[in-house]
């Protein structure tokens, strides 16, 4: 009985080994890289104005900064503001914004990329919600499109 419990025991850890290796052989595909020209940034009149400037500030500002070495793909960023939906939660500090960006291409103007996410965000001063919100949905743009962390 003891001799089962043991290879038992060797077949999980020899699994468990295999397992934590599997993620270190599997190679990922890189995301595509764009060079990104303008951003322009739409909604509703139910978002607040601080909120669009914000994030058109700062997008914008990242486009500046980011210096491409390499040749890509031209394009221009169209970002959609969804909805916003703020004092979510049982603290009322979670705020939801539902974006959308297309990447056009600036040679013929398809749309050569779409990226749909959602941001949450976090404040514990609705005055300053809107800013931390901009904030928050202007880093996720940068992160999705490689752009450098530019000054607002």
């Amino acid at each position: 009985m003891n001799w089962l419990k043991s290879c038992v025991f060797r077949i999980v850890l020899i699994c468990a080994a295999l397992a934590s290796c599997a993620g270190f052989f599997s190679k990922e595909e890189p995301k595509p890289i764009y060079d990104v020209r303008s951003a322009v940034v739409l909604s509703s009149n139910s978002i607040p104005a601080a909120i669009l400037s914000g994030v058109g500030d700062r997008v914008n500002a990242a486009i500046n900064a980011t210096v491409r070495t390499d040749v890509y793909p031209r394009v221009v960023l169209t970002i959609r503001i969804g909805y916003i939906a703020k004092g979510q939660g049982y603290d009322k500090s979670r705020n939801v914004a539902k974006i959308t960006v297309d990447a056009a291409s600036v040679e013929d103007g398809s749309v050569i990329a779409v990226s749909s996410f959602e941001v949450n965000s976090f404040s514990s001063s609705p005055a300053a919600a809107d800013e931390i919100l901009a904030e928050d949905i202007a880093a996720r743009i940068r992160s999705v499109f490689s752009l450098s962390a530019g000054r607002a």
